[in-house]
């Protein structure tokens, strides 16, 4: 599997001691085998056991969420949050709220937000949270009792300089909202303990915006860089519909992309003429509606049900923006066959490994999730300096930073890919070398 005896001893102990947590070994996996050239450099790694503290999240933390419904019945939810690296600064990352979330899902987001969060170069270290909740055809009232539940035991474990959690799916501005209120209340303590606030409480202007601008921007420059291209006159494709695929689009079209598909859990859409970016803000952000609601609304386009189809759509670029793994191999295949130059990612590891490896080895821009969205935690960040120093920005200041941390993260992914890489289109290797790079000195330089 590996070159190294080292990384093949780490691995396999790793596995054993974590059986069935399969997007957590796919994550490791993926993480090691990219940065072994690197490891190999440094044999001091093997001597201070720096691989296998780095596979092992500093906490792991797992509660009951007990919580009323309508109706007055009990439920009962699992709660998690996984404090996993702090070596470069207090633990940072989302909390997420959906059936699917286990310990497997939120301990592979703790580590992909380990580097993704190093990339920045702010000062955050990783972490992941949330719960097996399901907010979707849940009453306001019911929302707000299960968030205040759940940081009833949450708020125990963080803090402005100890952990500082955000949103991710599931969680937007009302449920952070009903968090930080709660938070508030038991603690006697207004402070930035958690990011994607509202605006009249400490929240920063374009944090909505943040991760689906960012990625655009990373691959405006990977585009550039690698095809000597941009977005003008090109058509794209976005998967999913939530806050990263809207803001997405957005920029996408500012910058000269014409957007024709994009999806929900349940389907997709596809307007040869443009997808109306303002039917689907009304239809995901006012009403809270399915996506197949938008041909009844506009008076064209078409829609499909189910989701795998959208990678069928002959497209210039593809920023897959949904779930993890909605983009497997054969979909990686259709996508190259049909001319696809760029695929850049907006949700959390949403290509598969294979597929990952398929771009890489096609020479398409591939642009590694936890380079090309880390727009959403580089603002966050900048939203804990302005808490820090009771200021805020205007959106200009912001944007313009955001654009600056995510030309950057492009910027030393392209170096270290051309370094370590299989070729400068390996920005996978580029990202998770770069982000090691920095966590690694830093755990060295603390000791054990």
């Amino acid at each position: 599997m590996f070159k190294s005896e080292y990384l093949n001893r780490v691995y396999n102990e790793f596995v054993t001691k974590n059986p069935n947590l399969t997007e957590y070994q796919n994550t490791a996996l993926e993480i090691l085998e990219s940065i072994e050239p690197y490891i190999l450099e440094h044999k001091e790694f093997e001597d201070k056991k720096l691989v296998e503290r780095f596979l092992e999240p500093e906490r792991f933390i797992q509660f009951k969420v007990v919580w009323t419904d309508d109706k007055g019945n009990y439920q009962v939810n699992r709660g998690f949050r996984c404090q996993y690296n702090s070596a470069i600064g207090p633990y940072k990352g989302g909390l997420r709220f959906h059936p699917s979330v286990n310990e497997s899902i939120i301990k592979f987001l703790a580590l992909e937000q380990t580097l993704k969060n190093s990339l920045t170069t702010l000062p955050m270290g990783g972490g992941k949270g949330g719960s097996d909740f399901d907010p979707k055809g849940k009453s306001d009232a019911e929302v707000l009792r299960f968030c205040q539940s759940f940081m009833s035991e949450l708020y125990k474990y963080i803090g402005p300089n100890v952990d500082v959690p955000a949103g991710d799916i599931g969680v937007g501005g009302r449920e952070i909202g009903y968090m930080f209120g709660q938070y508030k209340k038991l603690t006697n303590d207004f402070s930035g303990v958690l990011t994607g606030k509202g605006l009249t409480y400490g929240g920063s202007l374009a944090r909505k915006e943040a991760t689906g601008y960012g990625l655009c921007y990373f691959t405006k420059n990977a585009l550039k860089a690698l095809r000597n291209t941009s977005f003008e006159g090109k058509t794209v494709i976005i998967s999913g519909s939530g806050n990263v695929a809207i803001y997405a689009n957005e920029k996408a079209t500012a910058l000269g992309a014409k957007v024709v598909a994009m999806s929900d859990s349940n389907g997709y859409i596809y307007d040869k003429d443009g997808i109306d970016l303002d039917v689907i803000k009304e239809i995901k952000e006012v009403q809270r509606e399915r996506i197949k609601k938008y041909v009844e609304l506009k008076g064209r386009g078409e829609y499909h049900e189910g989701c795998k189809g959208i990678w069928q759509i002959k497209c210039d670029i593809a920023l897959p923006c949904a779930t993890q793994n909605e983009l497997d191999l054969d979909d990686a295949k259709a996508l190259v066959k049909n001319g696809c130059m760029c695929v850049c990612e907006g949700a959390n590891m949403p290509s598969t490994l294979d597929a990952a490896k398929y771009f890489i080895d096609n020479k398409i821009v591939f642009g590694p999730a936890k380079a090309a969205n880390a727009g959403g935690v580089a603002t966050s960040g900048l939203e804990m300096s302005q808490n820090s120093e009771r200021m805020s920005w205007t959106f200009e200041q912001v944007d313009k930073k955001l654009n600056d941390i995510m030309t950057n993260i492009f910027e030393s992914c392209y170096k270290e890919a051309k370094a370590y890489g299989k070729s400068e289109f390996d920005l996978l290797t580029g990202a998770n070398i770069s982000g090691f790079k920095k966590v690694s000195q830093a755990m060295l330089d603390q000791g054990i």
